[in-house]
C-alpha cells in the first residue's frame, strides 16, 4: 500500500501506538465543534448552583475538550496517524469538609446538575472517614478572562500531508546520510479548557504543544553491534512554528554538535543523527572513574526533573503520593533546617510562566493565577510546590498554582511545575567552560536512567559523550552512565552558563498518580559543571 492509499483508509488507526490516547479516535476533517464561551458559563453556572443547593460548601467546574494528533512514521511508510478528542465536564466539591467529584461527557444542563449533585453526595459519603476537615488556602475570583498559548500557527490546523512529507523527508535524508533505520513522530496537543468556581472566577484558556522526536538507528552489519541517537529536539508549549527550519534556533557545542532551543530543523538533525550514530559505533568505551562532568541543558533537564523536581512535590514529601518512584527524601524537617541541597551556585525555580515551556498557562486548574517561586536559593532548600489544599501545612497564605489534570473526567491534583536551574551570574559560555576541565566528560542528550524510591540514589546515561582532556574535547567516547545521590550531586556544581545558552528540555508524557494521569513539564537551564562525579561503563561485563 502507498502512502497515499495509507492515509486515506488509516486515519483513526490506534494498532502499535504505545503512548496515552484519551478519548475517541476520529478522522482530523470530522473534529467537534467546540462550545461559545457563553454556553460554557451557562453550563458552569448551572453546576454550580446545584452543588450549593445540595450542601457543597466550594464548587469547582472544567468543561474540557482535548485534542491529540499523532503521525507516527518510520524509513518510507507511515506506520500510524492518530486523532482523539475528549469533551466533558469535571465537578469537584467540598461538602462536609470533605471532597468530591463526578464528571460526566453530556453537556445538556440536567445532565450537567445531575453530576453536581453526585458529587456532593460523594463528598458526604467521603466525610465520614474524614479525620481534618479540607483547608483551601483563600483565591480572590478574577470575574471573566481568557489566556492562549501564544501561537503563530495552529498545528492542528496543518494538514497531515505536510506533516507525513516533513517526516519521510527527515527519514530519506538520515538513511541517505548513513542510517540503517530511522522513525520520527510528531506529537501535537491543544487543550481547550473552561474553569468556573465559588470563588467568582471564569477562566477560558487554550493551550497547544508539540513534540518531534526521532530514533536514528546505525548497524555494523559485519559485526552486528549498533548504536542510537535520539533526536535533539525538545517538547514545547508553542506551535507549529517551532518546525520552521528557515528560523531554526540553534547552537554548536564544543565537539562540534549541534542542539536547539525555540525553533528546530528537524533536517538538519536526522542527517547529524545518523553520521553520529555511525561515529558512536567507532567510539572508544569509556574507563570507569572520577570525572568532572559537563551537562548541556538537552541532557540536564531530566537529572532536574528526577532529583529536583518529583522529590520536591509536597505529596511525595508527606508520603501522599508514592506512584511512579516513590516519596522523597526531602522531608519537612530538611526544610525547616534550611539543609543545604546543592552549592552556592545552584538556584532552582518553580513556574507556570515561561514563554513557549509545556507548563505554560494563566491559571492551573483550580483558578490560581502562575507564578514562579524559588524552590532551592543559593544551594538552600527554601521551598516546595504546593497546591490550595496543601498551602496551611507550610504556613503559606496562598497555592502556588501548579495543580493539574489530564482530562475533564480526571480529578485534579498536584502536580509538577516547570522546574530549571537558573542561570549563572558570570558571563560564561560552554566555550569558556570547557577551558579549565582537565579530565572530563562533556554529555549531550539525555538517555536511559534509574531512581530509587526516595529520589535520593540515580545514574544517568545520554546520547553523546565526549572527552575532555586539558581543556579541549578530544574525542567521543562511549558506554557512560553517572552516578548520583542527589545532595552530593548538586553540591558538586561549581559553574552554571550564563542566560545566553539558557535551553529547554521537557517531558511530555510525566506519569503521575492512581489511576495515572500524565502531563507535561519543561525543565530550563543552562551548561553546568559537577566536579568529582562517579561514571561507570554500561558494556562491562560482571562475569
Amino acid at each position: 500500500m502507498d502512502r497515499r492509499n495509507f492515509l486515506q483508509v488509516g486515519g483513526a488507526g490506534l494498532g502499535a501506538l504505545l503512548i496515552p490516547v484519551y478519548g475517541r479516535a476520529i478522522a482530523a476533517e470530522q473534529l467537534l465543534s467546540k462550545l461559545d464561551v457563553k454556553t460554557k458559563k451557562t453550563l458552569a453556572d448551572t453546576a454550580l448552583t446545584a452543588a450549593k443547593a445540595d450542601g457543597a460548601t466550594y464548587c469547582d467546574v472544567r468543561i474540557g475538550r482535548y485534542l491529540r494528533q499523532f503521525v507516527i512514521t518510520r524509513e518510507d511508510k507511515v506506520e500510524n496517524v492518530v486523532n482523539t478528542e475528549s469533551s466533558g465536564i469535571g465537578i469537584r466539591v467540598i461538602a462536609n469538609g470533605t471532597w468530591g467529584f463526578a464528571a460526566t461527557s453530556d453537556t445538556s444542563p440536567d445532565a450537567v446538575a445531575k453530576a453536581a449533585k453526585q458529587a456532593v453526595a460523594i463528598a458526604k459519603a467521603n466525610s465520614r472517614l474524614t479525620t481534618e476537615p479540607v483547608q483551601l488556602a483563600p483565591v480572590k475570583g478574577v470575574g471573566e478572562v481568557s489566556w492562549a498559548t501564544p501561537i503563530k500557527k495552529n498545528a492542528m490546523e496543518v494538514p497531515i500531508k505536510e506533516k507525513v512529507d516533513l517526516l519521510l523527508g527527515v527519514n530519506a535524508a538520515a538513511i541517505k546520510a548513513g542510517a540503517s533505520f530511522v522513525n520520527s513522530i510528531l506529537f501535537q496537543v491543544n487543550e481547550q479548557k473552561y474553569f468556573a468556581s465559588t470563588d467568582g472566577s471564569y477562566i477560558d484558556q487554550d493551550v497547544h504543544r508539540i513534540w518531534a522526536p526521532m530514533t536514528v538507528t546505525a548497524v555494523d552489519k559485519a559485526t552486528g553491534k549498533f548504536r542510537t541517537r535520539e533526536g535533539m529536539s525538545s517538547p514545547m508549549g508553542m506551535g507549529y512554528e517551532y518546525l520552521d527550519a528557515k528560523v531554526a534556533d540553534k547552537v554548536t557545542l564544543p565537539g562540534g554538535a549541534v542542539v536547539y532551543g525555540n525553533s528546530y530543523d528537524m533536517l538538519e538533525d536526522a542527517v547529524a543523527g545518523a553520521k553520529q550514530a555511525q561515529e558512536k559505533l567507532k567510539a572508544r568505551s569509556v574507563k570507569p572513574g572520577k570525572y568532572d562532568l559537563m551537562l548541556d541543558p538537552s541532557h540536564l533537564w531530566l537529572t532536574i526533573h528526577e532529583s529536583v523536581g518529583h522529590p520536591l512535590e509536597l505529596d511525595r514529601v508527606l508520603g501522599y503520593e508514592a506512584n511512579y518512584a516513590g516519596t522523597s527524601f526531602a522531608t519537612l524537617d530538611k526544610w525547616k533546617e534550611k539543609f543545604k541541597y546543592g552549592s552556592d551556585k545552584v538556584t532552582l525555580f518553580a513556574d507556570k510562566v515561561q514563554p513557549n515551556s509545556l507548563g505554560a498557562v494563566g491559571y492551573d486548574d483550580e483558578g490560581v493565577k502562575t507564578q514562579r517561586w524559588d524552590l532551592v536559593k543559593d544551594g538552600t532548600l527554601v521551598n516546595y510546590q504546593v497546591i490550595r489544599d496543601q498551602a496551611h501545612i507550610l504556613g503559606l497564605k496562598e497555592s502556588q498554582g501548579c495543580c493539574y489534570a489530564d482530562s475533564w473526567s480526571s480529578v485534579q491534583f498536584q502536580r509538577m511545575a516547570n522546574v530549571s536551574l537558573a542561570p549563572g551570574k558570570e558571563k560564561m559560555s560552554p566555550h569558556d567552560m570547557i577551558k579549565d576541565i582537565e579530565n572530563g566528560i562533556y554529555i549531550v542528550g539525555d538517555g536511559s536512567f534509574s531512581i530509587d524510591q526516595q529520589r535520593y540514589n540515580a545514574q544517568f546515561g545520554g546520547q553523546l559523550f565526549y572527552e575532555i582532556k586539558n581543556g579541549k574535547v578530544t574525542e567521543m567516547i562511549e558506554d557512560v552512565a553517572y552516578q548520583i545521590r542527589t545532595p552530593e550531586f548538586w553540591n558538586a556544581c561549581v559553574a552554571v552558563c550564563d542566560d545566553k545558552d539558557y535551553r529547554f528540555g521537557g517531558s511530555f508524557f510525566d506519569g503521575k498518580g492512581q489511576p495515572g494521569q500524565v502531563s507535561a513539564v519543561s525543565h530550563g537551564s543552562s551548561t553546568a559543571r559537577f566536579n568529582g562525579i562517579n561514571v561507570i561503563n554500561t558494556a562491562r561485563s560482571l562475569g
